[in-house]
């Protein structure tokens, strides 16, 4: 059996699409959505489509309790995870995607992601960049040619047997984001493949301002301070910004947009900038540190305090 988890916050406006396009899978799925604290019609919705719901407990929203929550509730030996903002392209997606389940080598896989019809440029880039158009495995091995790319995964259309999540104890609950990575670090540490299928994919992007990529890129540093062991085993990220700039700036050029190149130098300093300071959040004061995340959330308590 294949379990569908989405975690949810007010997804009134795209919920009954995805769910929908769910239902409408080769591969029947039970549906669970795990809601956080929805104000609108988005459990009504998910009731509609014979979805159980599950609420987030007093602790809130996490990306790795939700999760959790979700897969520990469900039925299946197939977990699937899909953000209500990803579509299926089309009804095999999950097919496609879970067939990679069946080698037992490959402990997770996730699927490509398309940018949305009308999608700016920067957003479309982004997406063409991280989910390009081969599949592959990945395995321990070859860290010694991709670094920190080693272990990059997306739990926006991912899928774990239920036997491999229990192997590595679900999700870690405490990070402020990249609690797939995680887990798909912790896969290939145990000798597990990591596929990538580019021939399951869904339309999911997004369009950030300026200030929403600072921030977005503040929670990376976070992450990558207090994740440091993925550096250890891995390789450390530096390179990595400077092979996105220029494929940003030819990607530009190819498309008939070079005025935008002045933007993309700004767009990309302020990334440098949020990524330096998140990795020394814990030289801030907390009230500041908080009100530069994009995961504003995650700072109460103590989480961040390992």
């Amino acid at each position: 059996m294949t379990s569908v988890i989405i975690p949810t916050h007010n997804a009134g406006q795209t919920l009954a699409g995805l769910l929908k396009a769910v239902r409408q899978q080769t591969v029947p799925c039970e549906i669970i959505v795990v809601d956080s604290f929805s104000t609108d019609d988005t459990a009504g919705i998910a009731s509609s489509f014979g979805a159980a719901v599950k609420n987030v407990g007093q602790g809130g929203f996490g990306h790795g309790s939700s999760r959790n929550l979700g897969w520990r509730a469900a039925a299946g030996d197939v977990i699937v995870y899909l953000t209500q903002d990803a579509l299926p392209a089309d009804d095999q997606a999950i097919a496609r995607l879970t067939v990679y389940l069946d080698d037992r080598n490959v402990g997770a896989v996730f699927g490509r992601q398309l940018p949305r019809p009308g999608a700016g440029p920067f957003g479309a880039h982004a997406r063409l960049f991280n989910y390009p158009g081969k599949s592959r495995i990945v395995t321990l091995a070859d860290r010694e040619r991709m670094g920190i790319r080693t272990p990059f995964f997306s739990n926006s259309f991912s899928a774990y047997r239920r036997s491999v999540l229990e192997e590595i104890g679900g999700f870690d609950e405490q990070v402020i984001m990249g609690e797939d990575v995680c887990a798909a670090g912790r896969l290939l540490l145990k000798g597990y493949g990591i596929a990538y299928a580019a021939d399951a994919a869904v339309c999911h992007s997004h369009d950030y301002t300026v200030f929403g990529e600072f921030s977005r890129y503040f929670d990376i540093g976070v992450f990558h301070a207090t994740e440091s062991w993925l550096a250890e085993s891995f390789g450390r990220p530096e390179g990595e910004g400077m092979r996105y700039l220029r494929s940003e700036a030819r990607f530009l050029a190819h498309n008939g947009r070079p005025l935008l190149l002045p933007a993309l130098l700004l767009r990309n300093a302020m990334k440098y900038a949020g990524y330096l300071l998140g990795k020394n959040h814990r030289m801030l004061p907390r009230r500041l540190a908080r009100s530069m995340s994009m995961h504003r959330g995650w700072w109460r308590g103590e989480k961040d305090a390992r």
